[in-house]
């Protein structure tokens, strides 16, 4: 809760800093959210992290209940009682009719019993099949675990490339204002038609739109990048320059990264410890055809008054043995090898799933790696063609739609730049999910 009112202070209220530009005037400064930051509070605060949490902690209170019959019960009864007895008697007796007499007396009762199941294969089987199945609940939470960590990362890397597409599309415009400004010059003088002046124009306008959707984009990924944290309540920020570094082995081999998998996915745990819950459950089911044993003994105290009790005692044992269940035990065997077999199929899928999801997620860091240079390259090439048209048109013999080509150009090929970083530190959050590797 602390960290929680701490994060959430540090986004509510923007800080204002020391230093002043003039004696009414301060400088706001808007907090900046680290990858590691969000992460974080996605793990002490996401609601389906928490909720998973939970699940397992009851998975384990239900395997303890399910333990409780195999051990000792004890129970002490007290009761205290009134009675009053009425005897009535007919005849004489000395010349005198003999009539009722009334008794009245306590009972004072003390009593302690204690009773143990010395043969009950079922509640057995079924206290292990409970305890397999709060594993399975707990694999769950680390698989759900790693689920926010993944989402988290993904809006993390959307917002930030919106930022930067923010800054793309700010360029953008403040380029087109200052086209537009030669442009009127050029007007003014006559070395420029009119419809050169339009189409500047016309560019801008485009330019200033473009920037509000940006804009508009990455507000809604803050709000996104907000939700995949777990906050409820969130004001101004913005996000880092942070990244995934290269992921061990996402250059080698594929089978080693598959083995790798295999063994850490939470999810295949999670169906394993199924798997031995419903085997345990069979076990269980089938132990519907032997006998219960159990022992109880007893001692109790019983007298008018709390002193003057006498003591009584017994012990026993008891076999219950079920010899017709109307076929209620052989349905339970049948059901519980069905689910063992859905179980099994559905082991098999995951492993398929996994290498799927495995082989496209390595497949995807490579393209997205190979994808950086070349957007960079073409980056570079359309600013070096933006720079030309515009000494061009600033020398009379380029023209103003050569000029908002290039202007396009330079633009797009900064915008795929951006998502190609992207799509290296999204493609590699996603083999991370994929590998099972906790953050």
């Amino acid at each position: 809760m602390i960290a929680r009112s701490a994060l959430a202070a540090l986004l509510l209220v923007p800080c204002l800093a020391a230093a002043e530009t003039s004696p009414t005037e301060t400088v706001r400064v808007v907090k900046v959210v680290t990858l590691d930051e969000a992460v974080q509070s996605a793990l002490s605060h996401q609601p389906q992290l928490t909720q998973a949490v939970a699940n397992a902690k009851a998975g384990v209170a239900r395997a303890d209940e399910a333990r409780a019959g195999l051990l000792p019960q004890v129970n002490a009864t007290g009761q205290v009682s009134r009675t009053q007895t009425t005897t009535t008697q007919q005849g004489v007796l000395l010349g005198q009719r003999v009539g009722s007499s009334t008794t009245i007396g306590n009972t004072w009762l003390g009593q302690v019993s204690v009773g143990q199941v010395l043969f009950d294969p079922g509640t057995f089987f079924s206290w292990r099949s409970a305890g397999e199945s709060a594993q399975s609940l707990r694999d769950t939470a680390d698989s759900t675990r790693l689920d926010v960590v993944s989402a988290v990362q993904s809006a993390y890397f959307t917002a930030r490339a919106d930022r930067d597409l923010v800054k793309v599309a700010r360029e953008t415009v403040d380029n087109d204002e200052a086209h537009l400004h030669q442009t009127e010059a050029f007007v003014e003088v006559g070395t420029q038609p009119l419809i050169a002046l339009a189409q500047s124009r016309s560019a801008l306008a485009s330019a200033q739109l473009a920037l509000i959707q940006a804009q508009n984009a990455y507000a809604t990924a803050r709000a996104q990048l907000a939700q995949a944290m777990g906050l409820e309540t969130w004001g101004e920020f913005e996000v880092g320059d942070d990244t995934l570094p290269p992921v061990r082995g996402e250059e080698g081999a594929l089978e080693p990264l598959l083995e790798e998998a295999l063994a850490a996915r939470p999810e295949l745990a999670s169906l394993g410890a199924q798997e031995r819950s419903a085997e345990e459950s069979r076990t269980a089911a089938r132990s519907g055809y032997l006998p219960l044993v159990s022992a109880q003994g007893t001692y109790a105290e019983i007298g008018p008054t709390p002193d003057a009790t006498k003591g009584s005692w017994s012990v026993g044992l008891n076999l219950t043995w079920n010899l017709f269940g109307g076929g209620i035990t052989s349905a339970k065997v049948r059901e519980s090898e069905a689910n063992l077999d859905s179980l099994r199929a559905q082991e098999v899928g995951l492993r398929t799933s996994i290498r799927v999801a495995l082989e496209q997620a390595v497949l995807g860091v490579r393209a997205a790696i190979s994808s950086v240079d070349a957007a960079k390259e073409a980056e570079t090439n359309a600013r070096e063609q933006l720079r030309l048209a515009e000494g061009r048109y600033q020398a009379g013999v380029g023209s103003i739609i050569e000029l908002g080509d290039a202007q396009v150009g330079a633009s797009n090929a900064a915008a795929q730049r951006v998502q190609a970083e992207y799509n290296v530190s999204a493609a590699r959050a996603a083999l991370l999910r994929a590998l099972g590797r906790a953050p």
